[in-house]
């Protein structure tokens, strides 16, 4: 058997995860945050800390996965754009930096 890996997402992913569990009532943000990392996670071999908590935040919202991902097609589908978060932002800003001159 082939040791676990470590995702290299994991420690922002965490702080994700955290906040998921602590929400009571998931905002539109939350349940796209739990569908896209639930995908990232699923089949990775390693991170069981995140896929065993994402299933603790499933059942805490009393959703299955393919309710969690249901509602997710109807929040897109509804123009939801995610708000930019410093953390999560992928690339970088030079080839937008300095562009209004």
């Amino acid at each position: 058997m082939s040791q676990p890996q470590s995702h290299p997402l994991h420690a922002l992913d965490r702080v994700v995860v955290d906040r998921l569990l602590a929400a009571a009532e998931p905002t539109d943000a939350d349940l796209v945050d739990a569908a896209r990392l639930l995908m990232r996670y699923e089949g990775f071999p390693g991170a069981q800390d995140i896929q065993d908590d994402l299933a603790k935040v499933l059942r805490f919202w009393t959703l299955s996965r393919a309710a969690l991902h249901e509602r997710t097609r109807a929040i897109w589908a509804a123009d939801f754009r995610p708000s930019p978060s410093g953390g999560e932002a992928v690339g970088s800003g030079f080839d937008t930096s300095a562009q209004e001159s």
